[in-house]
């Protein structure tokens, strides 16, 4: 069980991580972004799987931190 929580709190870090720095980059100027969704279009390019499932990504991090509090409350 420890695990699985480590495992899922490494997920939200590096999965905010990307999401962060990514807002970042994009807020800054120093990657383009014409659609304005905080995301540089050369990472929509070489990455596109991974943003096209930011939000099934999101939800999953939902559950699985309300299932990591449940379990500790």
């Amino acid at each position: 069980m420890n695990e699985i929580v480590s495992t899922i709190i490494f997920t939200f870090v590096l999965v905010g991580g990307v999401f962060s720095y990514a807002y970042y980059v994009t807020s800054t100027g120093k990657s383009e972004d014409e659609n304005k969704n905080y995301i540089p279009d050369s990472w929509e390019r070489g990455f596109k799987w991974f943003f096209t499932i930011k939000v099934i990504t999101v939800f999953i991090a939902g559950v699985g931190l309300g299932l990591l509090l449940k379990t500790f409350i």
